[in-house]
């Protein structure tokens, strides 16, 4: 059994869904990814290794924590790489080393208040039967990625490794010289087995980050409804 996800974000700031996530993984030494890390997170590992993700979805109905979702700007794609980081209390996160989304104006404000590293894109998601077909181009650069994959059988009970990979529920940010978590929560994933078709993808050479080697692991799942509550600064090392 994995564990249970975290009680409700009190205050939850922010809310929104997470559809049609299609995630990528490889592994790497977790030397190799250290110093892509905010001061005060080290690489979180699972049997010796850490992982890199490429993990593209739709972000539906965002909305303030009390407040109802926004039309058009609260629903747009994203694709992020990302790896995974834990802190000296123990708080296992998400650090985004790039964002891409489709919608300008939440892109500004993201890039503005949290400093996540978001980047304006062209995008689209589109689905055929059990393939699904995820697009990225930047409008600014020439980096670009290309993502299809065939939906397979749902998982009853996500592995370990599985639950490694996509149960996190929070995140690890450099705002402004500071390191912050942000705290999330949502409920299991449903992950679902999946078949890699094709994959062309500029975005995770572009962050800087080692070549990843070898096949990928490749999961799918419907989605999840999430929310996030207040930043939290992480004390500095030492």
């Amino acid at each position: 059994m994995t564990p249970d996800p975290p009680g409700p974000c009190r205050p939850a700031v922010l809310r929104m869904g997470w559809e049609d996530v299609a995630f990528v993984h490889w592994p790497v030494p977790p030397r190799s990814v250290a110093g892509f890390l905010p001061a005060g997170v080290r690489p979180d590992v699972f049997d010796g290794v850490t992982y890199i993700g490429l993990v593209a979805f739709r972000i539906t109905r965002t909305a303030p924590g009390v407040g109802v979702p926004l039309p058009y700007l609260g629903t747009f794609c994203e694709t992020n790489v990302r790896l995974y980081g834990v802190d000296d209390e123990g708080r296992r996160s998400v650090v985004f080393l790039s964002m891409d989304a489709e919608r300008l104006l939440p892109v500004l404000v993201a890039q503005a208040g949290l400093r996540l590293p978001y980047v304006w894109s062209s995008m689209g998601l589109t689905r055929e039967g059990d393939v699904l077909r995820y697009r990225t181009r930047r409008r600014t650069g020439t980096a670009t990625s290309r993502l299809a994959l065939r939906v397979g059988e749902p998982i009853a009970e996500p592995s370990p490794l599985e639950h490694f990979l996509t149960a996190r529920w929070g995140l690890h940010v450099d705002t402004y010289g500071r390191t912050l978590f942000l705290p999330g929560r949502h409920p299991r994933w449903p992950l679902h087995r999946a078949q890699l078709l094709t994959l062309q993808d500029d975005l995770v050479a572009a962050t800087g980050l080692p070549a990843p080697q070898g096949p990928p692991l490749v999961h799918y799942s419907p989605g999840v409804r999430a929310e996030f509550g207040l930043p939290r600064q992480v004390r500095p090392p030492g």
